[in-house]
């Protein structure tokens, strides 16, 4: 994880540096955060597994920001996942594709005289540069005003100077840019399965210079949104504007692709358990109370996981796979293996536990479960952890942080490997984190506020509506369930 730099900043963005200040020049440069991927299905190849842990551990040194939209994705296992939206930006509004975080915090796009930013993508959208000059509602914002200066007021930005900022990641790579303020074109969901444009006013980032991972055509889209829980992000800016509730809802097919992404409050299906965030943590944290396998709780010492006082857990579907620390890791294995005591287990890679197995992994293999407070459970399927790479070799999601630290604490994180095919619901009015089992190709129903009306929010592809042949191209829609007229 990277800290805010320059200037005095307080280390507050969760994964990368990002630095406000002043820019002198920025007419050159590019704006670059490493891409967000997501994981999703069953057949894919080492050398795809090794790609996503290689995604997760960049994506675990970084910081970023929020907003909502129609997505699109790739979330086979033999290619780096990638899930993206489109939302207009600017007046004349223009389309931008940017990947969406609900780990991150900062909204940016690359913008005009960039350095060393993709000028193609390999996922076959068309990349644009944004120009704040050529919108007519585009406007920069100096050290003085108050996003600025809440964010950061670092002493050598000048009043009236532009407020900058700077992200650096574990990867190696980083991205420079400044802020602006326009206009954002977003779906407001105005009928059953029907949506109405709506815009709104937002700060965020413009890129001017990238390095690194960020300079590759790979994955490429032109910026990202986080949905994390910092003031600057774009669901904050939006709720604090009295926009949209401050909540939101995702649900990720794990084998098909597709699924659905709604902010608004959710009506339908209700979710009988929730659980608490954890105050004063950059991720969403939860706290865990135990976990079983085949039903029967892991026996682990107290200092390793205290039936009383928990452990920290972070949810985060946009990194793919799923990690434990040592403690955790090697009884969780030990005792999923004892189902099967003559598994020959190899490591492939250096890094993954595989083994030959030519049954059902679903009859062979145990269930494990994570109890969290106030009851609330996830159960993890043998298919959602197991991976088949080639014939019957099969290889664990399962992976060792190692010693790895995230908000004080060793690294327990459970990303999309276990959250597909469930229905989240993240509750930052209330502070709470809830799930069911769900059929995410179906629809669920959001709230207008104004009008009281709910309506039907369903799965959408936002990739077959560019014929992008993607394998398990999983396709999110973002839709806003906006209060009514709000937005203008």
């Amino acid at each position: 994880m990277a800290g805010l730099w320059r200037g005095g900043l307080p280390a507050a963005l969760v994964l990368g540096l990002l630095v406000v200040g002043c820019l002198s020049n920025l007419g050159s440069g590019n704006v670059v955060f490493e891409v967000k991927h997501k994981f999703g299905g069953s057949a894919g190849s080492v050398a795809g597994l090794g790609a996503r842990k290689a995604h997760d551990g960049r994506r675990h040194g970084r910081l970023l920001a929020a907003v909502d939209l129609p997505l699109g994705g790739n979330g086979s296992p033999t290619d780096v996942a990638l899930y993206y939206t489109k939302i207009g930006i600017g007046t004349p509004s223009k389309d931008y594709y940017v990947q969406v975080d609900t780990g991150s915090d900062l909204m940016w796009v690359n913008c005009i005289g960039c350095d060393n930013c993709p000028k193609k993508s390999d996922i076959g959208v068309d990349l644009i540069l944004y120009d704040p000059k050529s919108s007519s509602t585009g406007a920069l914002v100096t050290c003085d005003q108050d996003f600025c200066s809440e964010l950061s007021n670092p002493s050598d930005c000048r009043v009236g100077a532009v407020c900058a900022y700077g992200i650096s990641y574990g990867d190696g790579s980083s991205s420079v840019g400044y802020f602006v303020n326009d206009n954002i074109q977003l779906d407001r969901a105005s009928g059953n399965l029907q949506t109405t444009p709506m815009n709104g006013s937002i700060t965020f980032g413009c890129g001017v210079k990238q390095s690194g991972l960020l300079s590759t055509s790979t994955q490429a889209v032109d910026g990202l949104l986080g949905f994390g829980q910092a003031k600057y992000s774009m669901i904050s800016q939006l709720a604090l504007n009295r926009k949209v509730k401050k909540m939101f809802s995702h649900c990720l097919e794990g084998n098909d692709g597709g699924g659905i992404f709604a902010i608004g409050q959710l009506v339908q299906p209700k979710l009988l358990n929730t659980t608490s965030i954890i105050p004063n943590q950059t991720h969403y944290n939860v706290m865990l109370k135990t976990i079983e396998v085949g039903g029967a709780a892991l026996q682990l010492p107290k200092d390793v996981l205290d039936p009383d006082l928990g452990k920290n857990v972070i949810i985060d579907s946009g990194t793919t796979l799923a990690y434990l620390e040592e403690q955790l890791y090697n009884p969780l294995i030990q005792k999923i293996i004892a189902a099967q005591p003559s598994l020959k287990l190899q490591t492939v890679e250096q890094q993954f536990t595989c083994f030959q197995f030519n049954g059902d992994v679903d009859k062979g293999f145990p269930t494990v479960t994570f109890q969290f407070n106030n009851s609330l459970s996830l159960d993890v399927y043998p298919h959602e952890y197991l991976f088949q790479i080639h014939g019957g070799m099969w290889c664990f999601g399962w992976q060792k942080s190692g010693n790895q630290m995230k908000d004080g604490n060793l690294l327990n994180l459970l990303g999309d490997m276990v959250l597909s095919d469930k229905l989240v619901l993240y509750d930052l009015e209330n502070q709470s984190i809830g799930w069911t089992a769900y059929n995410c190709s179906s629809s669920i129903k959001v709230k207008d506020e104004q009008s009281g009306a709910e309506y039907e929010v369903g799965h959408h592809d936002l990739s077959s509506a560019h014929s992008l042949n993607m394998g398990w191209a999983l396709t999110i829609s973002l839709l806003l369930a906006f209060l009514h007229g709000y937005l203008c």
